[in-house]
């Protein structure tokens, strides 16, 4: 082969790999493994893939991605193990009782409802739910989930990153928000405090609280890790 015609072969192939898109750095290092995944949801929807979680790591970079190693695979199990009560293990992309639907529009709000009363149903691996929530979310990802509530439910990396969004900003009914009670040391259990605290914690259902602790332990061991304390709220 000629230099030149070798050379040409050489920007091509470099043009090729330059296409092809990188993995984010938090991606590349989740401390989840394809593997484990499936071993925590073996009988997931299939809507609930590793890539569409990995792709959305990218919009949480501190994601199980702060502290030590041990510190990261306790906010991945942690995380997953709501999300995992939360969908029945993944099974569910949307709220199954669909009379709750018409509820979830607070028409106190300014921007109201325009996706229509029963649009704003809970989706996802959190099952974000409420108008005002699914502005607030849009806005932080750079959305329009108010007008297209349908997004969390037909893409799967926008479906995470709802997710992510209200483990890593929201505090809900407790103090801080899921990511900084696993970070800071506060333990799982302020974790479920912020998700449904108001619900389930302070001996108010304890059957759910010890649904999602087992959940967290079995997650911990999948990933080798120890759970931490202060696993119950």
């Amino acid at each position: 082969m000629r230099i030149s015609a070798l050379l040409s072969s050489l920007a091509l192939a470099g043009a090729a790999l330059a296409l092809q898109p990188a993995p984010t750095a938090a991606a590349a290092g989740f401390v989840v493994s394809e593997a484990q995944f499936h071993q925590m949801f073996p009988n997931r929807n299939a809507f609930y893939t590793y890539s569409g979680l990995t792709a959305a790591l990218g919009a949480y970079p501190g994601f199980a991605n702060t502290g030590s190693d041990t510190v990261q695979k306790q906010e991945a199990a942690a995380f997953l193990a709501n999300v995992a009560h939360e969908t029945g293990g993944l099974v569910h992309v949307v709220e199954q009782n669909q009379a709750n639907y018409p509820h979830y529009c607070d028409g106190s709000q300014p921007y109201g409802c325009p996706a229509g009363q029963a649009a704003y149903y809970g989706r996802g691996p959190i099952q974000l739910s409420w108008n005002f929530n699914y502005k607030a979310a849009g806005d932080a990802l750079g959305l329009n989930l108010l007008d297209n509530p349908w997004l969390v439910q037909n893409d799967a990396s926008v479906a995470w990153k709802t997710g992510l969004w209200y483990w890593n900003t929201q505090s809900g009914p407790g103090t801080m928000t899921g990511h900084n009670a696993m970070v800071d040391g506060a333990g799982f259990g302020q974790a479920i405090r912020s998700i449904n605290g108001a619900l389930e914690c302070d001996g108010r259902n304890p059957a759910q609280v010890q649904s999602r602790v087992d959940t967290y332990q079995r997650f911990a061991q999948i990933l080798g890790v120890s759970p931490g304390g202060n696993l119950s709220c």
